[in-house]
């Protein structure tokens, strides 16, 4: 088991996602931090690109679902992209951090809301 990481951080997109109907019309911002488990001494060693996963394709898992279909809940979001990572990629684990900045939230003020999961494959 490694304890290497890949890190994405700070991964802007805008989607339709949420419970209201506001959301689901206008849209908003996302913001999204990954962090995936994966041996990188392989790599560290060779200087290879074969020997990882080019990050660029963990952007694109990710960009799919924040452009996808509109879902209701950021626990659906954060777990959908969890579940297309694993599913797609020989890694280890997963950890998704899914920001909603514009919170509607009446009266509220606040950096942002966010759900933070973490999935190991099985």
């Amino acid at each position: 088991m490694s304890r290497d990481k890949i890190i994405l951080s700070g991964m802007v997109f805008y989607g339709f996602h949420g419970a209201n109907s506001e959301e689901k019309e206008l849209g908003q911002r996302f913001i999204v931090d990954l962090e995936i488990e994966y041996d990188l001494r392989p790599a560290g060693a060779s200087d290879a690109l074969t020997d990882t996963v080019n990050y660029s394709r963990f952007y694109q898992a990710v960009k799919e679902v924040m452009e996808g279909p509109s879902l209701n809940l950021l626990e659906a979001v954060a777990q959908r992209i969890a579940t297309n990572i694993l599913g797609l990629y020989p890694v280890e684990s997963v950890l998704v951090k899914l920001k909603k900045p514009e919170v509607p939230i009446k009266g509220s003020i606040l950096d942002y809301a966010a759900v933070q999961i973490y999935r190991r494959r099985e």
